[in-house]
């Protein structure tokens, strides 16, 4: 007969569900605990215990210093006894010696007791979590032990414990205590004392999980599930698909009379459970995905920011349906279907058309071909208006004009997008693959022209170039790059990389951008099409006689403000360019003198220094253009001015250009005509204006 020690250690093994070797391992450390405190050893010294099973006899081996005299008999062995089991053991050498204190089972067992129970809680806990962590996301059945007022606790296998929170729980549903209950192991925590379990009744998967286990087809492979849409407690939609040819995957989950359904329905308290048919075609997989609702038309939109958009056009009586009690159809059917759904009534759409086609000048194309049915569709629209009865053919009218409509506006889309990828990529392959290893200094441009495009973000010339390319609006529209900045960055551009304008057939032109297409800021960009640029170029090239009575566009005020106030190498080239002549001319070399050479005050000579002027051809064409710009400066009034202009005329020999008052007529009509040209003023009008 197995004597009461072996029984004890086999009854806690089963008791405790724990592997033989952990019960072992923790008897054998408490063993040492014990002998430590008994003979009050040290921690640093080593200490081994050895159970046996069979007469649960009890042996402590303890590590010794081999001595001639010993003096602590816990740490010391003489050398007769240390040859006992070792023979070629030697005087100080360290030998694991028996040294078991007499009625140490009695000891033990007083002093052992506690660390046994620690060591065994502590592998509990171990198991616990390693067997619960290897089941997340399956079901597991558990009885309610207590009821608390945000949770509920439930008692588990291996004498472990879950909690539901209130937020888990589907709600209207209530237990009580030593209620058996079905939730799906939503995660576990591993904390300091036992793991921490989380249980979930209101997650999708636990809907997903009670249809594998009742639904035989979905266990076998032959059906699946694609997504679920799920509020607890009310609603739920679930999307299923048959892997299988001849598979009937919606009668599958349905069962015979709704058997296999109406089990799963009973778990989830009566929770209504919609089993829709996966389609690979978008617009009827959001069609049926609305049911019980009847659906007209679905037209998508994948350009939208964010989640893509689908209008969804369905009658005026099916409405209310397909939108559900405060919107739950609706929003049940985007979350299975993963698009953003909008509802409109067939009249909403018929008007919203009509309204586009008259009023937005981008769908100009789209009323030229509708010219002959848009009378009818008002028509239609009139008697709906005044409440007169519409017959069949009438609605199938508007229908057919929205549908026709909708569908020629997603071609066009398509087709801007396509020429967008296009652009793309032949602006990606036009750039070669050294220019982004080329800083920008090396194109030779103007220390403020790569200032101001090192501020902007393009550290190289393969950034630039790429830039240029796709969106040269983005490059125009820097502040204090103009026209004559784009030509050079254009000219050394093609000069260090080979840089050559996309072809025309790449080029989208302004009036194919469409008020619903591409909503993407990079798109965008794009799209403002090569309009923009042609209109500058025309209005640059025309001259300023032509140009009278003709409004300006804002963009080209703008442009010629900054070259105004930029300045440097655009005076150098005006004449090129067709630019407005400055007033007077300013020698090339003046650029190059530093301001100290005007002999000005120092005072005055810091405050123009810290105003950004660096020489003397940077301060002439300021003050001769603009010189209220200058008595502006905080410091320097009227008189300093005069003295700065002074200086300036006999640096720089000032020389008006003939025609003084030819031009002098032109500034006078040029407020009439909107152009910002200034008008010449002689000396004589500038001193009375300073």
């Amino acid at each position: 007969m197995k004597n009461e020690f072996e029984l004890a250690f086999k009854q806690v093994i089963t008791d405790r569900n724990l592997p033989e070797e952990i019960i072992l391992e923790a008897l054998k450390d408490a063993m040492v605990s014990a002998y430590r405190r008994a003979v009050k050893a040290s921690s640093a010294q080593k200490v081994e215990a050895e159970i046996d099973l069979e007469t649960g006899e009890v042996t402590i081996f303890a590590e010794k210093e081999v001595a001639e005299d010993v003096q602590d008999d816990r740490t010391e062995v003489k050398l007769s006894e240390a040859r006992k089991v070792e023979e070629d053991a030697d005087l100080g050498d360290l030998v694991m010696v028996e040294s078991t204190p007499d009625d140490f089972g009695r000891v033990a067992a007083q002093t052992a007791r506690q660390v046994i129970q620690q060591r065994i809680r502590q592998a509990e806990r171990g198991a616990q979590f390693e067997y619960y962590n290897e089941r997340v996301g399956e079901i597991v059945t558990g009885v309610v032990q207590a009821i608390h007022r945000n949770e509920l606790t439930i008692g588990l296998n291996i004498n472990a414990e879950g909690i539901m929170p209130r937020s888990q729980q589907i709600p209207g549903e209530y237990f009580r205590v030593h209620d058996r209950i079905r939730a799906l192991l939503l995660d576990v925590e591993e904390t300091t004392r036992e793991p921490k379990i989380i249980l979930s009744r209101a997650h999708r998967d636990f809907l997903r999980r009670l249809l594998e286990n009742e639904v035989p087809e979905i266990y076998q492979g032959l059906v699946e599930i694609r997504s679920i849409a799920r509020e607890a407690g009310h609603r739920s939609k679930v999307a299923v698909a048959a892997l299988k040819p001849g598979v009937d995957p919606v009668g599958a989950c349905v069962g015979v009379r709704g058997v296999r359904i109406q089990a799963i329905v009973r778990e989830l308290s009566d929770e209504k459970i919609d089993v829709i048919e996966w389609n690979p075609n978008t617009e009827e997989f959001i069609a049926k995905a609305l049911s019980p609702a009847r659906v007209l038309s679905v037209f998508l939109n994948k350009n939208t920011r964010g989640m893509p958009t689908a209008t969804v056009v369905v009658p005026e009586d099916q409405l209310s349906l397909a939108i559900g009690r405060n919107g739950q159809n609706a929003r049940l059917s985007a979350k299975l279907t993963g698009w953003r759904i909008d509802i409109k009534g067939l009249f909403e759409v018929t008007s919203e058309t009509l309204f586009q086609l008259k009023n937005n000048p981008q769908y100009a194309l789209f009323a030229e071909e509708e010219s002959e049915s848009i009378p009818k569709i008002e028509a239609i629209m009139e008697k709906k208006a005044q409440g007169r009865p519409i017959q069949p053919e009438e609605y199938r009218e508007l229908h057919k004009f929205t549908e026709r409509v909708e569908k020629e506006l997603n071609a066009r889309r398509e087709k801007v997008k396509s020429l967008i990828k296009e652009r793309m990529e032949a602006a990606k392959e036009a750039v070669p693959d050294d220019a982004y290893d080329l800083p920008l200094m090396t194109l030779g441009l103007p220390t403020r022209v790569e200032n101001i495009l090192l501020e902007e973000g393009y550290e190289n010339v393969g950034d630039l170039t790429y830039t240029l390319l796709l969106e040269p609006e983005s490059i125009a529209d820097i502040e204090g790059i103009g026209p004559t900045y784009i030509e050079k960055i254009e000219d050394s551009l093609q000069v260090m990389v080979g840089y050559e304008p996309l072809p025309e057939e790449l080029q989208i032109a302004k009036e194919e951008m469409l008020q619903k297409d591409i909503d993407l800021e990079k798109l965008e960009k794009d799209l403002k099409g090569k309009a923009a640029e042609e209109e500058d170029q025309e209005e640059e090239e025309t001259p300023p006689s032509e140009a009278e009575g003709a409004e300006e566009p804002v963009e080209e005020k703008e442009e010629e403000t900054i070259e105004d106030e930029v300045g440097e190498d655009e005076v150098r080239e005006e004449a090129a360019e067709g630019v407005e002549a400055e007033e007077v001319v300013v020698p090339e070399d003046a650029y190059d003198l530093p301001l100290l050479t005007l002999g000005l005050p120092e005072e005055i000579e810091a405050l123009l220094t810290e105003a950004g002027f660096e020489n003397v051809g940077d301060l002439a064409q300021q003050m001769y253009s603009e010189p209220e710009e200058i008595s502006d400066i905080e410091g320097i009034g009227p008189a300093a001015a005069a003295t700065i202009q002074e200086s300036l005329d006999i640096m720089v020999e000032r020389k008006p250009l003939p025609d003084e008052g030819d031009e002098s007529d032109e500034a006078e009509a040029a407020p009439e005509t909107g152009e910002e040209t200034e008008p010449e003023r002689p000396e004589e009008n500038q001193g009375e204006e300073e």
